[in-house]
């Protein structure tokens, strides 16, 4: 049976090819943490959980709906600055705001899928 072709490494500018399934070359992999850990090492624990559905309670509607005039109810709590494993960025109320999922992975796919890189 033939083999799926490799594809390109998804770091921007890596040529190198890796197998399907895979997004990162080992050059690249330990930049990008969010594919290797788990959601409660990037943050999300029992005490994020409580946070955001106590912050949802308070501010019941997405604020992206709610700028085109529709009324949603918010069931996620976005980062407004991606914090990129920052517990600052992380734990700032400021950096927070209520989405409904269609509307927070819309988001997460257009603006947040493109990382800034510091070495």
């Amino acid at each position: 049976m033939p083999r799926r072709p490799k594809v390109p490494c998804r770091h921007p500018g890596c040529p190198e090819l890796v197998e399907p399934g895979s997004l990162y070359c080992a050059k690249h992999l330990p930049l990008h943490p969010e594919v290797t850990r788990p959601a409660g090492k990037r943050g999300y624990t029992r005490q994020w959980q409580k946070i955001s559905r106590q912050y949802l309670q308070a501010h019941p509607l997405c604020v992206e709906c709610m700028r085109q005039g529709r009324y949603t109810r918010a069931t996620v709590v976005d980062h407004i600055t991606p914090h990129r494993g920052d517990p600052g960025l992380f734990w700032d109320e400021a950096n927070w705001q209520p989405m409904c999922k269609a509307c927070h992975d819309r988001k997460t796919l257009t603006k947040d899928i493109h990382p800034v890189y510091r070495y």
